[in-house]
């Protein structure tokens, strides 16, 4: 079984920090680097480009909300077009960071709170991924199992992995659990290796109220923000590969 370990890096500002960048960029195989909105900054961009070429690790631009102050996991009252320009500057300025250093982002993602936003209000997800698409036809998006965005992903022909986080418990209806409740976060390796386990043999995850749910997933995200990331990310490696899997980069998994 192949599978993606996943990250979102580049999460500093300035002399702000946030997370162990390059530990992590030696466990992943792909990233997904903040290109300034919600996090990140043009020397982080970088550097995250560097590291992830000395790694072979798969290159993706992590699009967010112009919200620095609240990094990106507060919802905001913008228009979903005018979203969808915020987006496609934020994919530019890493692609073009890439090119400069020999390097290719290979994928895209979106940020925090802007998941909830795509839930209430399916354009903007729509118009995120016409955009991905209109940059590079072959650009690889990674949506949650069963999300409206797995849906019009593949409609319109973007190359897709399923994704499901290492760190986050989920609800009966497969969505990430909001932060601010109890038990959102997974910190315990147990807990972790306990969800990969049941992953690879039989392709589903327990829902926070115990309820399994199957998902065909390819990629398994760690954020570097929860605390013990590279640890967890750690026992992600060593769970897959332990069972036999191997972790590979995204741009060996998307159909």
């Amino acid at each position: 079984m192949k599978i993606d370990l996943n990250s979102d890096l580049g999460e500093g500002f300035g002399r702000w920090k946030s997370g162990d960048d390059e530990t992590l960029m030696k466990i992943i195989s792909s990233a997904n680097v903040a290109c300034g909105y919600h996090a990140g900054d043009a020397v982080i961009m970088h550097r995250m480009v560097e590291v992830a070429k000395e790694n072979k690790v798969a290159l993706g631009a992590h699009v967010g909300l112009p919200d620095l102050l609240g990094f990106g996991r507060i919802p905001m009252d913008i228009k979903p077009r005018d979203m969808q320009k915020h987006a496609l500057y934020q994919l530019g300025a890493l692609a073009a960071i890439a090119q400069v250093g020999g390097y290719k982002v290979t994928h895209a993602s979106s940020h925090g709170a802007m998941g909830q936003m795509g839930i209430a209000n399916p354009e903007y997800v729509e118009l995120l991924f016409d955009v991905f698409k209109a940059f590079d036809k072959d650009i690889i998006v990674a949506p949650q199992p069963g999300s409206h965005g797995m849906a019009y992903a593949k409609k319109i022909g973007l190359r897709t992995a399923c994704k499901i986080f290492a760190d986050r418990a989920y609800d009966d209806n497969c969505r990430l659990v909001n932060r601010r409740l109890p038990g959102a976060l997974i910190t315990e390796t147990a807990d972790v290796v306990a969800r990969i386990d049941q992953l690879m043999n039989d392709g589903t995850i327990t829902a926070q109220s115990g309820k399994r749910m199957k998902v065909d997933a390819q990629c398994i995200l760690v954020h570097s923000d929860t605390p013990g990331a590279v640890e967890i990310a750690r026992t992600v490696r060593e769970a897959v590969e332990s069972r036999g899997g191997q972790i590979v980069p995204l741009t060996e998994l998307a159909s």
